[in-house]
């Protein structure tokens, strides 16, 4: 098992190497420039879309622009936003959260893009269904010819669609918050228990197809960054004497790497924190990774400027928001430099300091309900993936494969499975940004054209 997570550690930090950092950071920079910062000036408009003021039932797609949303930000407000958050700080300390908004401020204008054209180039899965994503519009706006790029998509789709990480830190929490502190012994059988509920819990909804899963996503996601959002506000206020110092030293940290731990990266740690920060924040919103195109393109709109102006919001409210929350609990606390845990169990000791009866269960109920609505999310993108490539009268096969990843997540460590995803993520962002790339002119020219119509 050590050989086997020292060879998948060496594959994700291959993977995520300078180039990929200029082809995700570089290339939302260019996407930015390139609009001339337009999509952040409609974000008004784009609360009135959410809010359904544009929704026609007659539109062409199969849900609400919110469920939409909500389906997409169930995916990516999850472990990214706890467990996610508490690995960048124990590794890099307050400076990763200043590198993961980065992250988040050029991810939203990747989001546009990307999720613009996957409404733009809708293609037909061999159903004959309405489908969109990255596989589609490089297909549809590229040529067939890049399809090899879609199908490298699809492929590493299905295995960053596994649930590894939410499982694996889920069981984690369960293990430490609910059994040990009351006497009972863990290990593989009670994981494999863990692993059954979920399996159990998970069929349910997924087998049921994307209309149940997005009517979860819909209800789910709103209630639990409302809890957790009251929550942090809790541990914020008890100690409000810190939080001004903590904050301040987000933005100094940044760029002093005083608390960066690992090995230095292209010449030095302040490298090393930049590419953690992106890392994570790449982990937490997904921006540029392809994920949440899927769910978008599925949204009942012939707009694509619109549904594309509602996925800039999520990597606002997943990074500048939750995991800012987050990251804040766990430096006021002074968890960060008084325990040596990581993942999950960092964010809890915060979450027991400032609340000792009742916080690791009331953050226990948080992570059941972040980790539960992304397992639905990703079982739809994998698929997607999957019946792009094989077809889709075939794709409930994946369902098995992703029930059978639960049980695997929940006895495996989780570094590995951390490495495992980011990775794969990796190689899911770079078709997705070599074809938004050079689709952006066409999305650029499609702006301007729903401008003038509003006006």
């Amino acid at each position: 098992m050590k050989q086997l997570d020292h060879i998948v550690k060496a594959f994700s930090d291959y993977a995520w190497g300078l180039p990929l950092v200029i082809l995700l950071i570089g290339g939302g920079l260019y996407l930015l420039i390139l609009s001339r910062f337009l999509p952040f000036r409609f974000v008004g408009h784009a609360i009135q879309i959410l809010r359904g003021k544009y929704d026609d039932p007659n539109d062409p797609g199969q849900i609400s622009h919110f469920k939409a949303l909500t389906t997409a930000l169930s995916s990516t407000i999850g472990m990214g936003n706890i467990a996610g958050v508490a690995v960048a700080i124990s590794v890099g300390g307050p400076g990763a959260m200043f590198w993961m908004w980065v992250s988040a401020i050029v991810g939203m204008s990747t989001k546009f893009f990307t999720s613009t054209l996957a409404v733009m180039f809708r293609g037909k899965d061999s159903r004959g269904e309405l489908q969109g994503g990255p596989m589609y519009f490089i297909v549809e706006g590229l040529g067939k010819k890049w399809k090899p790029l879609a199908i490298m998509f699809s492929l590493f789709g299905m295995i960053g669609a596994l649930p590894v990480v939410n499982v694996n830190q889920l069981t984690q929490a369960i293990n430490d918050i609910v059994l040990v502190p009351n006497g009972i012994a863990v290990g593989l059988k009670s994981n494999l228990v863990i692993a059954l509920v979920l399996v159990l819990l998970t069929s349910v909804i997924i087998l049921g197809g994307l209309k149940r899963i997005s009517n979860a996503a819909s209800k789910m996601v709103p209630s639990m960054v409302l809890l957790y959002f009251v929550l942090v506000l809790f541990i914020l206020i008890s100690n409000y004497e810190v939080v001004p110092k903590y904050f301040t030293m987000i933005f100094t940290d940044a760029f002093g790497a005083n608390h960066y731990s690992k090995e230095p990266f292209f010449g030095g740690v302040l490298g090393a924190l930049i590419l953690l920060g992106v890392r994570r924040g790449a982990f937490s919103n997904e921006a540029g990774i392809g994920t949440a195109p899927m769910a978008h393109g599925a949204a009942k709109t012939d707009e694509p400027v619109r549904e594309g102006l509602v996925a800039m919001l999520g990597p606002a409210i997943d990074t500048l928001i939750v995991c800012t929350l987050t990251a804040l609990a766990i430096l006021v606390t002074g968890v960060w430099e008084t325990t040596s845990n990581n993942g999950i169990s960092l964010t809890a000791a915060a979450f027991a300091s400032s609340m000792p009866n009742y916080g690791k269960y009331l953050l226990m109920l948080c992570v059941l309900i972040f980790s539960v609505s992304s397992l639905f999310s990703y079982a739809y993108y994998g698929t997607k993936c999957m019946s792009f490539i094989i077809g889709a009268d075939k794709k409930h096969y994946y369902n098995y494969v992703y029930i059978i990843s639960i049980v695997l997540a929940a006895t495996t460590p989780f570094s590995m499975m951390l490495n495992l995803i980011d990775g794969t993520f990796a190689l899911m962002a770079i078709p997705t940004m070599i074809s938004t790339l050079a689709l952006a002119p066409k999305v650029v020219k499609e702006f301007k054209r729903y401008r003038n119509q509003l006006n």
